[in-house]
């Protein structure tokens, strides 16, 4: 169906970004990430503009996580989230585990399938 918008029209009207963090642990820590992570996820469900997130560990290196987040805007991420008291405890209770310090990138969605099973 042809909704009569150039794709650049229809990219700019999709706020939603995904914000995407690699995140390597250090070897020793990683049972104890997973825990302290699964108390902390709760700070950043309580940001607005938050939607959803997800953590995922690596296969082939164990250390490593990749942490998804949707967030409404960008801003939501880093104006609401980082200027926040709740990301001083964020950062308390994870920046630690990291070595090195992760990069952090946000994502616009351009496209997305899913199978129909």
């Amino acid at each position: 169906m042809h909704t009569g918008f150039a794709p650049a029209a229809i990219f700019r009207f999709k706020k939603m970004i995904l914000e995407v963090a690699i995140l390597d642990v250090i070897e020793s820590k990683t049972q104890e990430f997973e825990e302290v992570f699964h108390k902390a996820q709760n700070i950043i469900m309580s940001i607005g503009g938050y939607i959803s997130h997800e953590l995922q560990k690596c296969v082939e290196q164990r250390n490593r996580y990749i942490l998804l987040v949707r967030w409404q805007s960008l801003e939501d991420h880093t104006i609401g989230f980082r200027d926040s008291l709740e990301y001083q405890e964020w950062k308390k209770l994870l920046h630690h585990f990291y070595n090195p310090f992760p990069l952090v990138q946000h994502y616009a969605q351009i496209t997305s399938l899913s199978s129909k099973s």
